[in-house]
């Protein structure tokens, strides 16, 4: 009878265990596929505004195993490090007392008037109008729905 109800707790916990993989496997398989022939959105720089900068670029390193650079004055002091595909991660301080703590993407496109002109026809509102970072690109910033949405051209 110690069998049996040792047994029971054993495998219920297996099948929660199965269960719960063939839900992970299925999330897998139901991830977006690129469609040939398809525009893709890519992140060119993921910009991560607080006031705890060293310990925000602690934990990504304890987490994920990066390094980040010393401040990059270009980048409003921003530390950053790689992300797939050629873009970055920069973390940095408010730069003045009204701004508040932020994750902004900004996303890479080919002609950032072209982009700009194009958010502000569906709805969008410049906040900040393009502007080239000698070294890094030109960068633009539109608001939507509360959100800021960044764009850059390298």
């Amino acid at each position: 009878m110690k069998c049996l109800s040792i047994g029971l707790p054993i495998l219920a916990i297996f099948s929660a265990l199965t269960a719960s993989y063939a839900d992970e496997e299925k999330a897998v398989s139901q991830k977006p596929k690129e469609r040939p022939g398809a525009k893709v959105m890519q992140i060119n720089y993921l910009e991560i505004v607080t006031k705890e900068v060293d310990a925000v670029c602690a934990t990504y390193t304890a987490v994920h195993g990066v390094r980040f650079g010393q401040p990059d004055a270009g980048l409003g002091g921003a530390r950053t490090t790689a992300l797939a595909g050629g873009g970055m991660v920069g973390v940095r301080a408010p730069m003045r007392d009204t701004e508040e703590p932020v994750v902004r993407p900004y996303w890479l496109v080919d002609d950032i008037e072209a982009a700009v002109a194009s958010a502000v026809k569906a709805g969008g509102k410049v906040a900040h109008p393009p502007m080239e970072i000698p070294g890094h690109g030109t960068f633009a910033i539109y608001t939507q729905g509360g959100i800021d949405h960044g764009l850059w051209q390298r």
